[in-house]
């Protein structure tokens, strides 16, 4: 059974997720939340991992998912279940785009998603964001607004944030200050 939950699971998340690796957290989120098969901070995890490697985000998390729960054939089994709906929409846009090249309609269907693939990379920013900066399990036992906010994180995001307006380094140089201070820092 576990199996067909899988498949359906990150199948439906495989399409909806309109826009790329970012926009299917929202989806990774909830799945986390429903079946218990990874934790919010795996997410974040992964998302570090997948944004330092090749490889996008939800097809690392599918096939980490799948293989935690059921070994290397459920690693390949949920990320095949992943990326099945690209084929399959793919195949049809494709089929369709050929006829009706030229036409308004068309235009206009692609214009309107670019709103909803903005919301769904802004809703996973925002979740991240809160995982990483906010420490809500020691806010709720505490309650002190002092307890609420992972200040090393903070802090480290804003040092990065200025170092980029200000350097404009390549992103690598920052992806590795943020790895040895998550190391030294323990975050």
């Amino acid at each position: 059974m576990i199996w067909l939950q899988m498949f359906w699971e990150f199948f439906k998340a495989g399409l909806f997720a309109v826009g790329g690796g970012l926009s299917t957290l929202p989806f990774l989120y909830d799945i986390s939340q429903r079946t218990g098969w990874f934790t919010a901070e795996d997410i974040a995890n992964m998302i570090a991992i997948s944004e330092s490697t090749p490889g996008p985000l939800g097809v690392n998390m599918a096939t980490y998912a799948g293989f935690q729960a059921l070994g290397i054939p459920g690693g390949i089994y949920t990320t095949l279940s992943l990326t099945a709906p690209a084929l399959i929409v793919i195949s049809m846009v494709y089929a369709v785009l050929k006829k009706f090249k030229e036409s308004d309609t068309m235009t206009r269907i692609f214009y309107g998603l670019r709103p909803a693939s903005t919301a769904l990379i802004a809703a996973a920013g925002l979740g991240v964001a809160k995982i990483s900066l906010l420490n809500l399990p020691l806010f709720s036992s505490t309650g002190s607004f002092m307890s609420l906010i992972r200040w090393p994180s903070l802090i480290l995001a804003v040092i990065i944030y200025l170092g980029l307006v200000k350097f404009r380094w390549h992103p690598v140089i920052y992806i590795a200050i943020s790895a040895i201070a998550g190391v030294v820092l323990g975050l």
